[in-house]
């Protein structure tokens, strides 16, 4: 596609993702508006369509010569729960960006039009502006919430924001032996990873492949890093985090078993709090959990308050709804065998039917 909708002001065009300067052009436009945030950011399209073997997209609208619009894509195929054009896959934010609300339609026409000629049946936007009264569209406005609190000004004030009940929790994982170390590289990696696949497997849900996590760190640089609570040699907890705009989001983060009896997870969180103010983030931004989750009341413990999240999901005519939700009942006995799964077995499986969730 190269420019299938125009007018006397308005061109949509899909970038070239291999132009370094287009690269930098969008990373500008995300930077300077007001709703982009690290899923909207070509570092992370790169990162995660190179990390999990997908395809990056993303369509622009440029208004007399300057990008006005842009909506980040990735193009994810799965034999177990079909193709979809997410923005942002594999992420939980990134929808549509346009610098004026009137101009919406011409980036949702040339989604559709994109989505049929590529001959994939659904899409979903993940906030961003949603169409209004657009035929095929629906919104879903009460199945996702996101946390943000602004961070304290020194550690003892952060301390004491959190509610006494869950504060006392961190304090038991302050008291404990414990070490805290944060970085980038092979061995906070190794460490992640380990962690993280254990704790989606006690969940009954695939890991991504540790491509994926390896390429989001390496195209975001400085603004991404792990940290990793261990018990003597052993890690138990570990969150790969991004940073953006101010605001640090605790990403792809687990325990261990022993975690939980360690309080590794709570004292994972208070230092993430402390290390993101000592590089200058203003905000924590707890990321989306499922309404009424555990860990939508895990994050209400810590005293965020649920903020409503607004997603839109286009299914082309004819074709039959996209239901890769964890929480179906149509999932619910794989899930249930998941969790039974060896730790091995799950971690050989599991990234190969993860890498179609998106």
């Amino acid at each position: 596609m190269n420019a299938p909708f125009r007018s006397a002001s308005n061109q949509i065009s899909l970038a070239n993702l291999a132009d370094p300067g287009e690269v930098r052009r969008i990373e500008a436009y995300v930077a300077q508006h007001g709703e982009g945030d690290a899923f909207h950011r070509p570092a992370w399209l790169l990162g995660a369509a190179a990390g999990t073997g997908n395809r990056a997209l993303a369509l622009t609208l440029e208004s007399g010569g300057e990008l006005a619009g842009y909506l980040p894509l990735i193009e994810i195929h799965s034999p177990l729960f079909g193709r979809v054009m997410a923005s942002s896959g594999f992420g939980v934010g990134g929808g549509m960006l346009v610098d004026q609300p009137g101009k919406a339609k011409y980036l949702f026409a040339a989604l559709e039009e994109l989505c049929l000629r590529r001959s994939v049946p659904s899409t979903e936007l993940r906030g961003g502006v949603l169409p209004k009264a657009r035929e095929g569209w629906s919104i879903k406005r009460n199945s996702h919430c996101g946390f943000v609190l602004p961070l304290a000004a020194d550690d003892e004030a952060q301390l004491n924001t959190i509610p006494r009940k869950q504060r006392a929790e961190v304090r038991k994982g302050l008291a404990g032996e414990l070490t805290v170390t944060t970085g980038s590289d092979a061995r906070h990696r190794a460490a992640h990873y380990a962690v993280y696949a254990e704790s989606v497997r006690n969940l009954g849900t695939p890991v991504f492949p540790r491509s994926l996590f390896d390429a989001v760190l390496n195209t975001f640089g400085d603004e991404a890093d792990i940290l990793v609570v261990w018990s003597g040699d052993a890690p138990v907890s570990a969150v790969l985090s991004l940073y953006h705009k101010g605001a640090v989001m605790p990403y792809w983060g687990g325990g261990t078993w022993d975690a939980r009896r360690l309080r590794a997870n709570d004292r994972m969180y208070y230092e993430l709090m402390l290390h993101a103010r000592r590089r200058g983030c203003e905000r924590f931004d707890f990321g989306r959990s499922k309404t009424d989750s555990g860990a939508y009341h895990f994050k209400r413990n810590w005293g965020f308050e649920p903020e409503p999240l607004s997603y839109a999901v286009w299914t082309a005519p004819g074709a039959e709804a996209r239901d890769a939700d964890p929480t179906s009942q149509r999932h619910a006995a794989r899930i249930a065998l998941w969790k039974r799964l060896p730790l091995p077995i799950a971690n050989l499986i599991g990234p190969h039917i993860a890498r179609g969730l998106g």
